[in-house]
């Protein structure tokens, strides 16, 4: 990894101007679910001085109540009061881990996985010791029943039943359709994941983490609806391929403490103001 820069590349007012349209989807969130300025100031004070604590500590010093105070402008009274209560960064339940490893098999395995990467539909049970959805469950975990996650699945459309009874996986419904737990969890950790490269992007020379987007403004509703189904099934297409490669090459990784994720987001958005006339469409390619 390399060395943060000496001086971050940008001032206290640009800072500033970028947080607020960082942060102004995050309050709409807040807003629309009921979370007002108190909640949401009390999470940060206490982030504050979580990150205070655990990463701006000096070289062979304690971490005194007094430098949080200076450091994050919150009184030292508050940073004793709240130092030490840990925020909960975890929404993964078990079961949606357990999905989610089960989900990646299916998409990679080649026992459940056609050569093309689709999901090969699968009888509900086995009698010759062959590919099935309960032997596909039971590979990841012996402590739900196939049966149970099957009715689950079937109830959020993940799954669905053919006319031969062998069970089906919608591509279309794993994100979409997901429950609110689901949700949550994909949110926060995908989110989380792009901040953070992009952070240490800002803060490390060279920038450590690949980052782009093709951006192109000025068009038309119908085109902006074409490249953006195209996007989806591209991106689906490249995800698809990761996963498979690393399911493949993670059976003979000897395991260790690194993490690695790829990611890919589509968004179509209206402008706020309609472009005049004469403008002409902008194209952009960069981080």
């Amino acid at each position: 990894m390399s060395k943060p820069r000496a001086k971050l590349p940008f001032s206290e007012e640009t800072l500033q101007a970028m947080l607020i349209r960082v942060l102004r989807p995050l309050v709409r969130l807040a807003l629309a679910s009921g979370f007002n300025f108190t909640a949401f100031s009390a999470v940060l004070r206490r982030l504050y001085i979580e990150v205070a604590e655990k990463e701006f500590a000096l070289p062979n010093k304690h971490q005194t109540d007094s430098r949080i105070s200076l450091l994050t402008g919150i009184h030292r009274k508050d940073v004793n009061r709240l130092r030490g209560q840990a925020l909960d960064p975890s929404f993964l339940t078990v079961g949606i881990s357990q999905t989610s490893r089960i989900l990646a098999r299916w998409l990679a395995d080649p026992l459940y996985a056609d050569a093309e990467d689709r999901p090969s539909p699968l009888p509900r049970t086995s009698s010759d010791g062959g590919p099935s959805f309960e032997s596909l469950v039971t590979d990841i975990t012996k402590d739900v029943h196939p049966r149970s996650i099957l009715d689950d699945w079937l109830d959020r459309g993940i799954i669905v039943l053919d006319e031969d009874g062998r069970v089906r996986l919608d591509l279309s419904s794993i994100v979409p359709n997901a429950g609110d737990d689901a949700r949550r969890h994909y949110f926060t950790r995908n989110l989380r994941d792009h901040v953070q490269a992009s952070v240490m992007n800002l803060m490390h020379e060279p920038p450590p983490y690949f980052e782009r987007a093709v951006h192109y403004d000025g068009m038309s509703p119908a085109l902006a609806a074409r490249l953006d189904e195209l996007a989806r099934q591209e991106s689906m297409t490249l995800l698809l391929k990761l996963n498979k490669i690393a399911h493949q090459a993670i059976k003979d990784d000897p395991g260790g403490s690194s993490r690695w994720i790829a990611g890919l987001y589509v968004m179509t958005e209206e402008s706020e103001t309609a472009p005049a006339a004469e403008t002409a469409p902008k194209t952009e390619i960069g981080e």
